[in-house]
């Protein structure tokens, strides 16, 4: 291996490795380059003496004044740092798992570019430190369940009818900035229950309907994409390509009825726009500024609307779509004004995947693995994974018809407990 290689500092392998990894045009995009980014700083600060106890000071000798380099690197250093993973910091032990993945998979990378000449992170002695994987994923496992689907629907049904009512029901003589405020509302509740009411009978992923900041090909859906009477959706899916996903008979009133109030000026435009005012205002100066209006004629005219989004409609400034942060936001607002019970260690509302996680559950029961796989757009294998509770309490309960078959009778004393 050449000694450049051996001499190189590691962060300066990071950025190549960091646009392999990553998605769109120059490697740019992705969730997963943004969390092996925020990882690779931390081995690297690490590394360097910068992080975990007072008395480390990095895997460089002590007798030379310099960044870590791969000639510092060996299968004992991959094994202190999954020591330092593991220690007390309060990960638990998936999240633990996961952070040792993205520098195992970056030592690999680094062997097949001829920084390293073995994959130490990989090697026994390296993970022993680690602590075992328990099989469940980092981080929640949220469902809604029926009866919370049912509160969380109803809820944005009843604002969203309100709503629309309070607008078209104005008298003929209402001030047109009070009209403009009523449609405003109307357009804001009917988009939040459309959002809902996807969320929680498409079972499709978040990221796949809404704009992602970190992929530029996750734009969010437009109305182009969806057909209302076919009851089918196109979105870009998790693995990289454009399918369809269908629209159940509960979600095409809402979405018909929010496209009708919207009267969106081309196909174009995003199903669920921001409402955010800076973005939109933000969006508006730039482009009346590009079409030639001077400044004092952009404010004039935003002064006749009550709010930007009316005038990005009537002068077809598209809008970007809403983010999946911001729709993570939509339903912390909504599951707290609906009053909705939740008890779980990490959501105190109902998150956007739990909707997809909870459809998954009525078809496993309803209809079995195979099609709730084709459904959720996931292989029959995982689909089993990640919903083997039902089966084992489908069979337990075939265990227990068993048990009654053969007349043995389990008696059970509470006072003995």
């Amino acid at each position: 291996m050449p000694d450049r290689a051996l001499s190189t500092p590691l962060d300066d392998s990071f950025e190549r490795y960091l646009q392999d990894k990553g998605k769109g045009r120059g490697g740019d995009g992705g969730n997963y380059r943004r969390n092996a980014a925020r990882e690779l700083e931390r081995f690297a600060e690490w590394a360097a003496g910068h992080r975990g106890d007072d008395d480390w000071t990095g895997i460089a000798p002590d007798d030379v004044d310099r960044e870590p380099t791969f000639d510092d690197l060996d299968e004992r250093v991959f094994r202190e740092y999954a020591r330092h993973l593991g220690g007390d910091r309060g990960l638990k032990q998936n999240t633990v798992q996961t952070y040792y993945r993205y520098i195992s998979a970056w030592c690999g990378w680094c062997v097949n570019e001829g920084y390293l000449e073995a994959h130490y992170a990989q090697r026994a002695s390296a993970m022993a430190p680690l602590p075992e994987d328990d099989g469940r994923k980092p981080g929640d496992q949220q469902a809604w369940t029926s009866e919370q689907r049912h509160a969380l629907t109803r809820h944005v049904d009843e604002q969203a009818r309100e709503a629309i009512e309070a607008y078209t029901t104005l008298p003929e003589d209402t001030a047109s900035l009070d009209k403009e405020r009523a449609r405003y509302a109307a357009l804001k509740s009917a988009r939040d229950r459309a959002l809902v009411f996807v969320l929680a009978y498409t079972a499709v992923r978040v990221g796949e309907l809404l704009r992602d900041p970190n992929d530029p090909r996750r734009r969010g859906v437009r109305w182009e994409d969806l057909s209302l009477d076919d009851g089918s959706m196109d979105v870009y899916r998790k693995k990289q390509q454009w399918d369809a996903a269908s629209l159940p008979d509960p979600v095409i009133s809402p979405l018909r009825s929010y496209r009708q109030l919207m009267d969106p000026p081309t196909e174009r435009w995003p199903v669920f726009p921001t409402f955010d005012q800076r973005t939109l205002a933000e969006l508006i100066e730039e482009e009346l500024a590009e079409r030639g209006k001077p400044l004092e004629a952009i404010t004039e005219c935003r002064d006749e609307y009550a709010r930007d989004l009316l005038l990005a409609l009537d002068e077809d400034i598209r809008p970007t779509s809403i983010t999946t942060d911001g729709a993570r936001s939509v339903l912390q607002r909504l599951s707290e004004t609906a009053e909705i019970d939740i008890d779980h260690p990490k959501h105190d509302y109902l998150a956007p995947h739990g909707g997809r996680r909870g459809m998954g559950e009525v078809l496993v029961r309803a209809f079995g693995y195979t099609v709730a796989a084709r459904y959720l757009d996931n292989s029959e294998e995982m689909v089993r994974e990640r919903y083997s509770h039902i089966e084992a309490g489908e069979l337990g309960d075939i265990a227990t018809e068993a048990l009654e078959e053969v007349g043995d009778q389990i008696e059970f004393s509470a006072e003995s407990v």
